[in-house]
């Protein structure tokens, strides 16, 4: 029985000391993992609505009869103005220069690299959305000049906006240790996406749901992103505790350097 059950022991116990070791890296993963699941799924609901004309695409045109009858020509002129600076050429030039800015205030890799992968995942996902579906937007006569000829999903506006807004918010929330700039980063960020998706409509350029399927599969673009960053930074802390513990995680590191006595590893974000 003993030869049995020891082999099972011992794979228990390498299972608990594992998840001890490593629980915040698994609740991690799992939150992360859950977070893009539940808005991958919602998404793709979105899209089956829109692709059958059933389910949520019913709000169509209703939200779009609201949005005419709260038109006025101040707010035309004004909504026309905001939503332009969601377009290609003004959301290049706001990432890059913010993403400047707090790469030369944070000197942080991951400010440029996390930036560019999420801004180029979400303008190849609004590509490839428009060629596949190819919906037409709301009729130009309830539409609010200029008109827009593309095809209508996703709304690449509030994708876009949402996708790179929210990411400079989380870059934001992680890098500053003010408070101030941890609570105001992610209300901007919301702000702004939920703004641009709104003007898409009140302007008649774009259907509700080519909104909602911005918002939902922008945000799971970003819980993937997010994740994976936040398992690497984990990873990386806990090489680096290692590391500077001799190679044994369950003793108190005796000085900050290597057993060789060379320098400690190099942190995978440290300042450049």
């Amino acid at each position: 029985m003993s030869q049995l059950t020891t082999p099972t022991a011992k794979v228990i116990r390498g299972i608990r000391s594992y998840v001890g070791t490593n629980a915040a890296l698994l609740l991690t993963a799992a939150v992360g993992a859950t977070a893009f699941s539940l808005l991958i799924s919602a998404s793709a609901d979105v899209y089956q609505a829109v692709a059958s004309g059933d389910g949520v695409s019913g709000l169509d045109r209703p939200a779009l009869d609201l949005a005419v009858s709260l038109r006025t020509p101040a707010g035309d002129r004004w909504v026309t103005a905001f939503t332009n600076l969601g377009g290609t050429a003004s959301m290049v030039f706001i990432t890059l220069t913010l993403t400047i800015a707090m790469y030369v205030h944070y000197r942080r890799r991951s400010i440029p690299l996390m930036m560019g992968i999420a801004a180029a995942g979400s303008l190849i996902f609004t590509s490839v959305g428009k060629t596949i579906v190819g919906r037409a937007r709301p009729p130009l006569a309830l539409a609010v000049p200029p008109y827009e000829y593309a095809p209508s999903f996703p709304s690449g506006h509030t994708l876009n906006s949402t996708v790179i807004a929210l990411m400079l918010a989380y870059l934001a929330w992680w890098l500053s240790k003010r408070r101030g700039v941890r609570i105001l980063s992610p209300v901007v960020g919301v702000t702004w996406a939920l703004a641009m998706g709104l003007s898409r409509v009140y302007l008649g350029h774009h259907w509700i749901t080519d909104v909602i399927f911005g918002w939902v599969f922008g945000l799971a673009w970003l819980a993937l992103l997010i994740t994976v960053h936040r398992i690497l930074l984990r990873l990386d802390r806990r090489d680096r505790r290692i590391a500077q513990q001799g190679g044994v995680p369950d003793q108190p590191p005796a000085k900050a350097i290597e057993p060789d006595g060379g320098p400690p590893p190099r942190p995978l974000d440290e300042p450049a």
